[in-house]
């Protein structure tokens, strides 16, 4: 969502006459979009903006837009007295009342609807994947989660604002969509006739374009999954072969205690049918260990789940409190080293389990989307329809790379593989 987003402001400045700069000290605007899912996000962001403060030159704007402004609101201000504009995730459309009025500080962190996507000016060249934000916010309200405090409760787009946004993506560039949201598969928009849409739904539009090869969509909430969506991966050959959701904890107290209210056989039933529909398809998790009150039983069924499901590849992070949720008022908190010691153990599984399935795909041939050089030049990256990064030689004509190419998998590590172009 962070990525759609500094497209679509940086779009916004180009149409303004600017251009961007890597540079710090030449640059006249600096923007840095936030995330605050987790306390280290939020100490990067002030730690980084004390960088920019030294480094900058004295006439230049900056500031914060995203989820860290929305959760520090006026005391960004008094941390950094130097700061131009702090603007929440739904607020930074405001960003040219700033330029026109550079000496005046711009504080806007209200929860508004689905304004910044009408009044900000299209991309005029998509990049090979396109993000399209379905809907924002979440209203699961999980105890750990800041979200609905950042980002608000749902608010689905209409079907047909998302289409335009998919065409105009695939009409000017894009290979690949991306449907986002907090909860993206909860989507629902309901027109004036009274006709109820789905993400099921934009799938199936997003794949009656011809140059749209590959679709995907994240992140997804267990309870959301239903049966039309798990038909779409057996009937929508674009539809990729990889799924992440979430679970967070194996253990049905834990779960309880986040307030996700999912019994583990509905996820694992789900799991089940997604096989059946698409047996080539992977799965990929997020998991949060040391949550309030988790046992050393809670985290050997988290253990136990990862090798149930054999995921892919998952994101794992210590259980984080944050501000303006349930979970940090908790009186059970977890002490740091049994966190710590947690996320090691179920990080070396989830490597082992990554690597394995790396290995495993020696020897394969896959269709893979081109992503850019590395930074020697000396190779290309791609991705597979897993997300796994494959680094392919450059060919000795120099000749255009191109941008889908059957690739056969050469060699592999627990990070990235290691292929070759089929002739």
């Amino acid at each position: 969502m962070n990525v759609y987003d500094s497209w679509r402001i940086a779009t916004m400045l180009e149409h303004r006459g600017m251009s961007r700069t890597d540079k710090v000290s030449e640059a006249d605007i600096i923007i840095l979009n936030t995330c605050a899912v987790r306390a280290k996000a939020t100490d990067k962001v002030f730690s980084a903006l004390g960088r920019i403060r030294r480094a900058k030159k004295p006439s230049a704007l900056f500031g914060i837009v995203g989820c860290v402004a929305r959760e520090s609101g006026s005391n960004a201000f008094r941390r950094i007295p130097d700061l131009n504009f702090v603007l929440g995730p739904q607020s930074y459309h405001k960003l040219p009342q700033i330029l026109d009025n550079p000496d005046a500080k711009l504080l806007n962190i209200d929860l508004g609807g689905l304004e910044k996507f009408d009044e900000l000016p299209q991309m005029e060249k998509s990049p090979t994947v396109a993000y399209i934000p379905i809907q924002e916010g979440c209203d699961h309200v999980c105890t750990y989660c800041i979200v609905p405090y950042t980002r608000g409760r749902e608010i689905s787009r209409s079907f047909n604002d998302c289409v335009r946004d998919t065409i105009h993506a695939a009409n000017t560039g894009a290979v690949e969509i991306c449907f986002l949201g907090q909860n993206v598969n909860g989507y629902k928009y309901t027109d004036e006739t009274g006709h109820l849409y789905k993400l099921s739904d934009l799938i199936r539009e997003a794949a009656k374009i011809e140059s749209v090869k590959r679709i995907r969509f994240t992140s997804s909430y267990p309870t959301e999954m239903t049966d039309d969506l798990i038909d779409m991966f057996a009937t929508e050959p674009k539809l990729l072969p990889f799924l992440n959701m979430p679970i967070q904890s194996g253990s049905q107290n834990v779960l309880k205690r986040m307030n996700r209210p999912y019994a583990l056989e509905l996820y694992t039933d789900i799991i089940r049918k997604l096989r059946i529909a698409r047996p080539d398809i992977q799965i990929s998790s997020d998991f949060i260990v040391g949550f309030p009150g988790e046992s050393d039983e809670d985290f050997e069924q988290t253990m136990q789940i990862a090798e149930q499901i054999k995921y892919i590849n998952s994101y794992s992070f210590k259980y984080s409190p944050r501000p303006h949720t349930a979970a940090a008022l908790m009186t059970d908190q977890i002490p740091e080293n049994i966190k710590a010691k947690r996320l090691a153990k179920l990080d070396t599984y989830l490597n082992e389990l990554q690597r394995e399935f790396n290995i495993g795909c020696v020897n394969k041939t896959m269709q893979c989307l081109l992503e850019g050089p590395d930074k020697t030049g000396k190779h290309l990256i791609y991705r597979t329809p897993y997300m796994q990064q494959c680094i392919v030689e450059q060919t000795s004509d120099n000749a255009p790379a191109p941008i889908l190419a059957d690739i056969c998998i050469t060699a592999a590590n627990k990070a990235s593989l290691r292929g070759k172009f089929v002739k």
